[in-house]
């Protein structure tokens, strides 16, 4: 089970891994006269005999905006004679298009996609694509989709960026690139030059990094021996030392090296006075929190100085005392109260809010305007007027103007709050990760062995100190320290927390074990095989990370939106102000709603700023990416890994599902019932001949003739079945190969009919017996002659016919593609209640039917072997069971890891709530815009006299933020369908 975990977060270096297959299209491609859809081949002649296979070319295709541009693309290649299939990538700006040379060329291809008006060009070298690599960075100052965006695009503009993705809410960047051509650190320096702080959390080389804490050196010089002891270390790639903070990181090789050979090397080195240790991590975690820190400290350093202003301002001056205390002038017409409050609120304005003044300044230094412009336009407008009625207050002896140094302050201190409740909400929602995270134990239990296995020492470290090969001892009621596999002891392992599987699984020697997990009962010695990144554990929590990094479609819109709604927002301000200014200037309204405090200047200003203040580009933001984090968190904690947005969108429109049956429907260990030779011959040589055939299959249908046979030769456990020359599977038939000089042919009907071998009546019948059982009759020609019939049987899984029910309630329509012959697929759907199936489907047949699906339906596929990944990838959702192969996990965009069926009920559901949530937060995000900023514009002003005060739409503002991220964290309370709950789930012994 560990191998087929890490597949689940494997970030595939080729750039054809991230060739989407959407957008679909139901268009089928386009073959030439004669070729069938079904062969990969065309003939070359009619008498040649020859045959040419279709050829895979990638293209960079640039100009594409939207699917639409993808599809007129796609569509425009596939209209090409000799177009085998075409699959335009708008993400990442590519096509992989398979064709047959003979008909078409590259050239020509090209030349097709620049005239549908863009630009392409042919990537030649394949090898260059494996070079890819994906590195993250955390990214400090973001406030709203306008700065990841400003991001986004100087990252995409690098040449050798292929891909870019800046996520707000995790304040982190994923960058595809091809190291030979711009190396990380540029990454970051363009990250810098945008005026935002870049710290690499991983590089996506294939090496491990380390921070160790080095105590006891005096001079740089000891720093500099130490360095260089390290470096001679085999497999140590990179070294980077910050004496002031005693630290050194390292960057190796892990099949080389290890941490705990640093540690021996740094203590071993001068004359034994130096200590070290792993540095105290400063992860994601560390970051949000000193994030929170910061505008907690920021909070009550405003409300110090913000409090005293708002009483001097709004309690005061009505206690009769205090007022005539504070209305004592200075010099003039300027009064202690006007005075304090200009004291006062200075500090919070220029010192508080520098970030703000920081934060305008990077984005118009690059042309974009972010909230930060907003709130440093809004409150500069408020202050420096209030610094003008001061300046001319004690400049004349009968001015009589107020200020607004409340209003500024109060602004300033609002925002603070709603950015602190923001940050500690969205730390929330990645809540999942760390969960996660925690599965790993502290300490382990590390064993010296002798030459003859035997324990000479033990010794408690720590769990990030285990290196590869290590052996390490596992007492019951442990965490497992690290992947790797049983030398000795037995016991049961609980793996529920990483695979979802509530049964304990019995481990022995041999058998895999997972970090993370727990051991039950029994002592285990197991070797380490994968350690720090490499780990199942790390992968996981790294497809989750991904996932939330990853957009939503629906995201788009927010995107579109940002670009337009800060200078539009700029420009309703103005207008406001100059429309009431201009209104009371020739008295357009009558004087009595100027309030007593102010003039008609004043009040105009006041309507301006808070239009200013009061619109949120960041709850816009924040709509989806906030969802999105809960929704795949939540997924993880369920045994449900969503990979990111896009799959959690098309998800919640699945109205149609099409299962595979082996492994999907059924157990997926099929067992051999019943078996009928047809010649004279022995049972025992019978079976070793077909033992010998099947023993290099992987199909599960062979594992069960091979485990069958076994049971037959009881002199050995792994029994050496004879030389098998010749081998061939053939996919959706059989396989057939050369065993002690005889020809043998192991399959269905179909390939023995291929194969021009006669059929005897009496298997003919066998196999329709069989086939009204709902099993699977195998036939096994020796030299072209039928001589058996082998009868499987592969049971339903538990819940089946349930999950197929709740399916039809949710109205999603359910249908069975399987490479089995139609009796046994029938009796099966039958069985389960699925009504339409497709039988004696090749793996790219099944593909087909699904793109002919997609003309009317939105199209999920579950499957779990190689010969679904075809239709896996062609379905708008690909959905993979867990105990699956590797390949059919790594197509699929939902991997279900308790195979259990159920799940894909709860992966249905839970998409279709984070979407009801996204729609919430749009709904509130875009309804609290267009609803408050006419408001504080003062259209209510004129028949009710209410008017907003730009503090309390500051305050309004903040609170949009935070309500829109609350109602994402409502999510965390998801519960899967409580018809679920109800499943009768019956226990099935496979003997």
């Amino acid at each position: 089970m560990a191998t087929k975990l890490l597949a689940l977060a494997c970030l595939r270096s080729e750039v054809h891994g991230h060739l989407s297959p959407r957008p679909h299209y139901p268009s089928m491609p386009k073959y030439p006269k004669g070729v069938s859809p079904k062969d990969d081949s065309v003939e070359l002649g009619s008498g040649s005999g020859s045959t040419q296979e279709a050829k895979a070319v990638t293209f960079s295709v640039f100009g594409m905006t939207c699917s639409a541009c993808a599809g007129s693309v796609e569509k425009a290649i596939k209209r090409l004679p000799g177009i085998h299939e075409a699959v335009v990538d708008v993400l990442n700006n590519k096509a992989l298009v398979h064709f047959y040379p003979s008909f078409v060329n590259e050239e020509t291809i090209r030349e097709t996609i620049n005239d549908v008006g863009f630009e392409a060009t042919l990537i030649e070298d394949k090898m260059n694509d494996k070079a890819t690599q994906v590195c993250r960075i955390r990214i400090s100052g973001m406030t709203c989709t306008s700065c990841s965006s400003t991001i986004e695009s100087a990252l995409q503009a690098m040449r050798g960026v292929q891909k870019a993705q800046v996520a707000l809410a995790t304040e982190e960047a994923e960058v595809h690139y091809d190291p030979k051509i711009v190396g990380y650190t540029q990454l970051l320096e363009a990250i810098e030059d945008t005026g935002f702080e870049a710290v690499l959390i991983s590089s996506g080389e294939d090496i491990s990094k380390i921070e160790l804490r080095v105590d006891g050196f005096r001079t740089d010089h000891s720093m500099r021996i130490i360095e260089e002891s390290l470096q001679a270390l085999p497999g140590v790639q990179d070294i980077s030392s910050s004496p002031e903070i005693n630290k050194i990181a390292l960057s190796y090789k892990p099949d080389m090296t290890g941490p705990r050979t640093f540690i021996n090397v740094i203590e071993s080195t001068g004359s034994r006075r130096f200590k070290a240790s792993i540095y105290p991590e400063g992860g994601r975690g560390t970051h949000r929190k000193e994030e929170i820190k910061q505008y907690y400290r920021s909070f009550l350093w405003s409300l110090v100085f913000t409090i005293p202003i708002f009483l001097t301002s709004m309690v005061f001056m009505y206690i009769p005392g205090t007022k005539h205390a504070f209305d004592t002038k200075i010099v003039n017409m300027l009064s202690v109260g006007m005075f304090l409050r200009w004291v006062l609120s200075t500090p919070v304005q220029f010192i508080i809010g520098r970030r703000f003044y920081i934060g305008s300044y990077k984005a118009l230094r690059h042309g974009s305007a972010n909230m930060d412009v907003l709130i440093a336009l809004g409150t500069n407008a408020a202050y420096f007027f209030s610094v003008y009625s001061v300046l001319r207050a004690a400049t004349s002896k009968a001015f009589k103007g107020t200020d607004f140094f409340e209003t500024s302050a109060m602004l300033i201190s609002f925002i603070l709050l709603g950015k602190y409740l923001e940050v500690l909400a969205k730390g929330k929602t990645s809540q999942a990760i760390a969960k996660l995270m925690d599965l790993a134990p502290e300490t382990a239990t590390l064993l010296t062995l002798d030459n003859e296995g035997n324990v000479m020492n033990e010794e408690e470290i720590d769990s990030r100190l285990i290196q590869k090969n290590d052996v390490i001892k596992i007492i019951p009621g442990a965490k497992v320290a690290s992947d790797g596999f049983v030398i000795w002891g037995q016991s049961h392992v609980n793996e529920s927390m990483i695979t979802g599987e509530a049964r304990p699984v019995a481990k022995r020697k041999g058998d895999t074990v997972i970090g993370g997990t727990l051991n039950e009962n029994g002592v285990l010695h197991i070797k380490a095989t994968r350690v720090g990144s490499e780990s199942a554990l790390s992968q996981i929590v790294r497809l989750v990370e991904s996932a939330q990094m990853a957009k939503a479609p629906v995201q788009k819109f927010a995107d579109r939106i940002s670009k337009f709604f800060v200078p539009l927002v700029i420009i309703l301000s103005f207008s406001t102000w100059f429309a009431w200014f201009l209104a009371g200037k020739f008295h357009g309204y009558p004087e009595s709603w100027i309030p007593s405090s102010m003039d008609s200047f004043e009040l105009a200003l006041q309507f301006g700023i808070s239009v200013m203040v009061i619109a949120c580009p960041c709850a816009l933001g924040l709509a989806t990416p906030t969802a999105v984090m809960v929704g795949t968190g939540v997924g993880a904690s369920e045994g449900v890994l969503i990979k990111g947005g896009q799959a959690l969108e098309s998800a919640h429109k699945v109205n149609c599902i099409v299962f595979d049956k082996t492994g999907t429907l059924t157990v997926g260990k099929p067992v051999v019932v019943n078996r009928r030779l047809l010649k004279n011959m022995l049972l025992q040589e019978f079976l070793e001949l077909v033992a010998a055939t099947e023993v290099n299959s992987e199909h599960p249908l062979g594992k069960a003739v091979v485990e069958y046979a076994k049971k037959f030769r009881e002199d050995e456990e792994n029994p050496a079945w004879p030389e098998a020359r010749d081998f061939v599977s053939i996919t959706g038939h059989g396989v057939k190969a050369i065993v002690r000089n005889k020809e043998i042919i192991v399959g269905n009907k179909s390939l023995m009919l291929n194969h021009d071998i006669a059929i005897p009546v009496d298997a003919e019948d066998i196999l329709a017996e069989a086939e009204g059982l709902a099993q699977t009759g195998i036939l096994v020609s020796i030299d072209r002659e039928v001589a058996g019939v082998l009868t499987i049987s592969d049971p339903l899984k538990p819940g089946a016919q349930e999950v197929i029910s709740i399916l039809k309630s949710m109205k999603i329509q359910s249908i069975m593609v399987t490479g089995d012959n139609w009796g046994t697929a029938n009796s099966i759907a039958n069985e389960v209640g699925i009504d339409y199936v497709v039988a004696e489907a090749k793996p790219e047949q099944k593909a087909e039917k699904v793109k002919e699906l997609q003309a009317l339906y939105t199209v999920a596929m579950v499957g779990d072997g190689i010969n679904d990944s075809p239709a896996l990838v062609a379905a708008d959702v690909g959905m993979a069971i867990g105990a699956g192969t590797d390949i059919a996990i790594e197509a699929a965009d939902i991997v279900l890891m308790k195979s259990n069926l159920e799940d894909v009920i709860t992966a249905i559901d839970l998409s279709r709530r984070t979407f009801f949530h996204i729609r919430l937060n749009y709904i509130w995000a875009l309804g609290y815009n267009l609803l408050g900023i006419p408001i504080a514009a003062g259209v209510l002003f004129p028949s009710t006299g209410f008017r907003l005060p730009p503090w309390i739409a500051g305050a309004a503002m903040a609170a949009s933020s935070v309500s829109v991220v609350c109602c994402s964290l409502l999510l965390k309370f998801y519960k899967r369908p409580k018809k679920l709950n109800n499943l009768e789930i019956r226990g099935i012994k496979i003997e």
